[in-house]
């Protein structure tokens, strides 16, 4: 069996082994040491990379069998090697781990929920509980949580016996056979768990609970911690800077120059709609009464003001209207209407010449197609001749 120096010492950079067995496996190979401080993939957490002499080793995993470091190039059975870790991942994945263990035994002693899901990415880590987290109390969680960092308090592991755990009130997502780890952060979580951690809390620096959200009748948090907590404000912390200087206020005042520009935005359009109406209104009063079939191309119509002016020329005019907004290059949206006629057909029809889609109702159909505007034109007197 491989001696796990993860266990002995979690923050072990650097160690010697002895190659045992190297094997081909699907395109890779898969080594085997007597001894190994490459943690493999289980717990939620990611198995360890890093180089055994100058091979690179990209995952390290288990099975029955024992711990596997997994390789693009072989090793020669009974060679020495020197085991070297990524140290910058496996310790961010330790700070990360730490810190869910942190906020899962406080929601634990706050709710009586379990951790119901895990999972630790390179980007971000969800934590899925079952039972209801507001947003006011995920800040308290934040602040709890952070506090217990702040405290540096040592994170002891223990291996109970079997009568000790029937009497150990301790966190589990799945049964366990065999001997149980325990992960005991004083004052805030037990919990077993098969990962390495860090010796005491400081070393995870800061935990940032980013969102919380509604997940299969509970809710799922998304967790930073560490350096990527660190990285996480820095990246916001510079989009900040940038629209303070967009918007020529002061960091600090950002949110009050973005609900200004907000409001200014609404005022705007509502004068474009007003103007917009108008603009249509005078265009369909100066539609003949009785006009059949008339068509109508705009550039810069929305769709509601599209929607205004077909209801405004079908109360004036026969057959189908037909309003076009857009260009023969970016393509035309369309609204066909009509109080005596049904427009569907005419709409499947332009569909067809023109690579459209859209549908409707007997009076009213609307979508979107790409043609020249001449083509187009042609189509529909086309249609209604024959119609």
């Amino acid at each position: 069996m491989t001696k796990r120096l993860y266990y002995e010492n979690s923050h072990l950079k650097e160690f010697q082994a002895t190659v045992t067995a190297c094997e081909k496996f699907e395109d890779f190979w898969r080594i085997s040491l007597d001894r190994t401080a490459f943690f493999p993939e289980g717990g939620g957490q990611s198995g360890d990379s890093g180089f055994l002499n100058t091979v690179e080793i990209f995952d390290t995993r288990e099975d029955k069998n024992g711990i596997w470091h997994y390789a693009r190039t072989p090793l020669e059975p009974g060679s020495r090697v020197t085991g070297q870790l990524d140290w910058q991942k496996r310790f961010s994945r330790m700070q990360q781990h730490s810190g869910e263990h942190i906020v899962s035994g406080l929601v634990h002693a706050r709710f009586g929920y379990d951790n119901v899901g895990f999972h630790l990415g390179e980007q971000e880590v969800t934590l899925d509980f079952n039972g209801v987290i507001t947003r006011e109390e995920l800040a308290e969680l934040e602040t709890a949580a952070n506090e217990a960092v702040f405290a540096n308090i040592p994170v002891q592991i223990s291996y109970p016996s079997r009568e000790e755990l029937n009497h150990l009130k301790y966190r589990s997502k799945i049964e366990i056979e065999g001997q149980v780890r325990i992960v005991t952060i004083p004052g805030i979580d037990v919990c077993a768990c098969c990962a390495p951690h860090v010796e005491r809390t400081g070393e995870i620096g800061l935990v940032k609970l980013t969102s919380v959200q509604s997940h299969r009748g509970g809710v799922r948090v998304n967790l930073l911690a560490g350096s990527r907590a660190l990285l996480d404000y820095r990246e916001k912390e510079g989009s900040v800077k940038s629209i303070s200087v967009l918007l020529s206020a002061k960091e600090n005042r950002v949110t009050e120059a973005v609900e200004r520009l907000r409001q200014e935005a609404y005022e705007l359009k509502g004068q474009l709609m007003q103007q917009n109406l108008t603009r249509i209104q005078e265009k369909a009063a100066s539609v003949s009464e009785g006009t059949a079939n008339p068509v109508f191309f705009e550039e810069n119509l929305d769709m509601d003001a599209c929607r205004e002016l077909v209801n405004l020329l079908t109360a004036r005019c026969k057959g189908i209207v037909c309003v076009f907004s857009g260009s023969d290059i970016n393509g035309w949206r369309y609204i066909l209407g009509s109080h005596t006629e049904d427009v569907r057909p005419l709409c499947r029809h332009l569909n067809e010449a023109f690579q459209g889609k859209g549908g409707g109702k007997p009076e009213m159909a609307q979508g979107s197609l790409k043609g020249m505007q001449s083509k187009i034109i042609e189509s529909i007197l086309s249609f209604t001749a024959k119609n």
